[in-house]
């Protein structure tokens, strides 16, 4: 059952608490969204909900937005501002209104000008950058968090095998890439979770590709697709690696020492074991292979209603990991001007070991295209 959202409040204000501070600020964006469980975005137009350590909210909303505001439920004082006037006025009104001395905000997220008109407002007002302890609270999933994660993965694994029923020698990555972007809504999406990776040939060998509109596929290739799409406010985040046509020996030793070193991520996982912990022993398996010198990125970061979030998994992060953290097991190995192989599973870590949230198969794939 979900929280109500005095209850979801009351987290923010033991954050508050234990930073020392009189207050929390949130902007629109996951932290937001999971405290009021209604999402409103991010745009040119201050928005603000300040939850401090003792007594209740306050919130400082577009005129425009106000309507929308009315569906949260929303009970504190409500300070609200019109295009035509500005929003000074109303920032001035907000902290007369709470008269607080310091005040935690999100570092990854509050934009420079909320910042300043905070300021502005108050010109003795100690902000302090509270993102961890924060964003802290999403970490551990609740069943609802992990059933929305499961739908957001479902939609995209279905998306997935669409896409690559349909891959024909001689699409460009760009056509490739808008059948799976057609698939994900056709399957349910309500939203991606980023734009999504489609890269073969030597463009799999950067890790965050764009697509190319000049790039025809052709056997031989590996084919790249990470993707993930969005359902009740979650984010999936999938890698799979695919050949078209055939692999040579070489494609299949990278692609057999990529596997090898994500099944060593699943099967390191259990509740108490260190970031660290994951990444070295995932890591460790590529370094000791031929192809070490391939190694470009970490093996992962938290998952839930951002699609990159804490905890990140990779050495000197020794964050342990609780039961009801998901992170992304998402080992790569990539060699420039040549091809690059990564496999990605989003993981549900347990008390006694871990569940694959996805199940989309990790054998070699070589497409009959």
């Amino acid at each position: 059952m979900s929280q109500t959202l005095s209850a979801r409040l009351s987290e923010y204000a033991g954050v508050a608490r234990k930073l020392g501070v009189d207050a929390v600020a949130l902007v629109p964006g996951p932290n937001f969204n999971r405290a009021v469980e209604h999402p409103f975005m991010s745009h040119e137009r201050p928005f603000v909900l300040v939850i401090p350590a003792d007594g209740p909210a306050a919130a400082l909303v577009p005129n425009l937005e106000l309507r929308s505001w009315d569906l949260v439920g929303f009970e504190g004082a409500v300070f609200d501002w019109r295009d035509q006037d500005g929003y000074d006025a109303a920032f001035a009104e907000l902290v007369a209104h709470l008269k607080i001395s310091s005040l935690a905000v999100e570092g990854q997220v509050m934009r420079v000008f909320v910042h300043h008109a905070l300021r502005n407002a108050q010109p003795d007002l100690r902000i302090i950058d509270g993102e961890a302890a924060i964003s802290g609270l999403r970490i551990i999933k609740t069943e609802s968090d992990i059933a929305a994660l499961k739908a957001a993965i479902g939609i995209s694994e279905r998306a997935l095998a669409r896409t690559l029923e349909g891959v024909k020698l001689g699409q460009t990555e760009k056509e490739i890439e808008s059948a799976l972007i057609q698939a994900l809504f056709a399957e349910g999406a309500e939203g991606m979770s980023f734009e999504p990776i489609v890269a073969a040939g030597d463009g799999s060998a950067r890790p965050h590709a764009k697509a190319r509109a000049n790039y025809a596929v052709k056997a031989g290739d590996a084919l790249l697709l990470d993707f993930g799409a969005c359902k009740h406010g979650f984010a999936a985040d999938i890698t799979r690696t695919v050949f078209l046509g055939h692999a040579s020996d070489e494609g299949q030793d990278v692609y057999d020492t990529v596997l090898r070193a994500n099944l060593r991520g699943h099967e390191i996982t259990r509740a108490g074991v260190t970031a660290h912990e994951i990444d070295d022993a995932v890591t460790s398996v590529l370094e000791a292979s031929p192809y070490a010198d391939r190694i470009r990125t970490k093996t992962g970061h938290g998952l839930g209603r951002d699609v990159h979030e804490a905890p990140y998994i990779m050495r000197g992060n020794h964050a342990v990991l609780e039961a009801g953290t998901v992170y992304t097991n998402e080992p790569g190995l990539y060699q420039i001007d040549n091809f690059g192989v990564r496999i990605e599973d989003d993981v549900l870590v347990t008390e006694d070991g871990s569940i694959s949230l996805t199940t989309f198969p990790t054998d070699l794939q070589v497409l009959k295209c």
